[in-house]
């Protein structure tokens, strides 16, 4: 059975628009891996009249520039029927292809372009000069370079002068948002509550490939045992596939990056330190490829009084399942092959709670658009929004908000985003009062208090009328 597709209405629309166009058009999808540029590619090529899909090989020690072509020639054959020996020239190759593509609609995908000309200097210069020479002649021809490693796309192609204004379309695929994500549940029948889904996107995020193993009858807690505990599990391996993949023979220095943020959220020299670089601005080329491969964020604080970006920032770990198999499989491997793992309960894990309180903020995150609908403020009306810190200095406290909004009619929604599995009580509104006091505003502006909860607030909470917006997670499903 195919894979369910839904979601990425936006993407789909913008990717039909180009069949009314009157001239070729090359496109560029990029985003993290498992995270759906193939499947997107593949539903939107259900709208043409013919494909040729054509793969990366995988990058290993053994791996060449020679074998690549050697790889692209044999999925050319296939896919043509032809009988075209590889030679030592991708400008050969692309011809030939072209010659088999010169009328009538099609589409042409490059996927893992990355792994396909990254062994090779000449492999983009060849590209360039075969789509201006070739295959552009055909107005009815799309060709789409998919990747997972958006730093070297974004660095070789869409910053190249040699690509400069050829794109028609670039593409960055997101996680999918809560009430997408909610459709897995629905297609497999699976009756779940809200926190039930919450307790599997607390490992897996909003990532297709992930919410494709849930199982229909079985609970949150056992999908989870079943994709992450047991050996062979997709989650279980996973993490050590990707940053291979991604990253060859530097993985384990973005693997110790990550490491590094799956406490919390870090400043760039915290980093350095933590990993005894002394060079900063060596660890900060590091942390832009983690976040345009989609793993980490960066969040900078603004001026409130200018609703501008400040330089100060710190990284994320935004990747849900990264955290969760850094906190909770990695360190135990060797007891999860024993099978000790095979019967354990989510919840008695070593500090399950606050994990689970970075990686509900981590989705609530990725869902601000969400948010903001619910509390009714107009997009065009928010001038920043994100994670909010104040440092501490002699004449300021410190202070630190999960997420902000700051709206052009001076008003700030400070939002506190609490995961807990009892009832949230009376604390909290000491904790926001606190909170808000510390935070230097300017006259003009007013605080809103705004409580994100999951498991549900006390009578007490509710009586005292002290935020403006108390908002179930459940209500981001919907």
């Amino acid at each position: 059975m195919m894979p369910l597709f839904t979601g990425r209405e936006l993407e789909m629309r913008r990717l039909c628009d180009l069949l009314d166009k009157k001239s070729a058009s090359l496109i560029i999808i990029k985003g993290r891996r498992r995270i759906g540029k193939s499947r997107l590619l593949e539903e939107f090529s259900k709208k043409m009249k013919r494909t040729i899909s054509l793969t990366g090989l995988p990058v290993s020690a053994e791996t060449t520039a020679q074998s690549q072509r050697d790889e692209f020639c044999r999925q050319c054959n296939l896919e043509l029927n032809t009988r075209y020996e590889s030679h030592g020239d991708w400008g050969d190759i692309f011809w030939n292809l072209a010659q088999q593509t010169q009328k009538g609609q099609v589409l042409i995908i490059f996927d893992e372009i990355t792994w396909m000309g990254s062994l090779d200097p000449n492999f983009l210069g060849k590209l360039k000069i075969a789509w201006d020479q070739y295959f552009s002649k055909n107005p009815k021809l799309i060709l789409a370079l998919s990747g997972s490693v958006s730093a070297w796309i974004e660095e070789n192609i869409l910053c190249s002068t040699g690509f400069l204004g050829r794109e028609s379309l670039t593409l960055t695929l997101r996680e999918l948002p809560l009430s997408v994500c909610k459709e897995f549940w629905n297609a497999y029948g699976i009756q779940a509550t809200p926190y039930e889904m919450l307790r599997y996107l607390s490992i897996s995020g909003g990532i297709p490939r992930y919410l494709e193993e849930l199982k229909p009858k079985l609970s949150a807690e056992e999908n989870i045992r079943r994709v992450a505990f047991i050996e062979g599990g997709i989650l279980y391996g996973e993490f050590d596939k990707i940053f291979s993949d991604l990253f060859s023979s530097r993985n384990e220095l973005y693997k110790n990056i990550v490491k590094a943020l799956a406490s919390g959220p870090k400043t760039q020299g915290e980093i350095a330190q933590l990993l005894n670089y002394s060079h900063q601005s060596e660890v900060g080329e590091y942390l832009d490829i983690l976040e345009k491969s989609g793993f980490i964020s960066r969040d900078f604080t603004w001026n409130i009084n200018k609703a501008s970006e400040s330089s100060l920032s710190l990284y994320r770990l935004s990747d849900n399942y990264s955290r969760f198999y850094l906190k909770y499989i990695e360190p135990n491997k060797s007891k999860i092959k024993r099978g000790a793992f095979d019967t354990i309960s989510m919840t008695s894990l070593p500090a399950w709670d606050s994990i689970m309180g970075l990686q509900v903020e981590n989705l609530l995150l990725s869902n601000h658009k969400k948010i903001k609908s619910l509390l009714n403020i107009p997009l065009t009306d928010v001038e920043i929004d994100g994670p909010f810190f104040q440092r501490k200095t002699k004449r300021n406290p410190g202070c630190q908000i999960d997420y902000m909004i700051q709206t052009s009619a001076c008003t700030l929604y400070v939002c506190e985003i609490k995961f807990s599995r009892n009832l949230i009580g009376m604390q909290i509104v000491e904790e926001m009062k606190v909170k808000i006091n510390n935070l230097k505003t300017p006259k003009r502006f007013f605080c809103r208090p705004v409580l994100i909860h999951v498991n549900g607030v006390s009578d007490e909470v509710y009586d005292s009328q002290y935020f403006s917006h108390i908002v179930d997670v459940a209500e981001l499903f919907d």
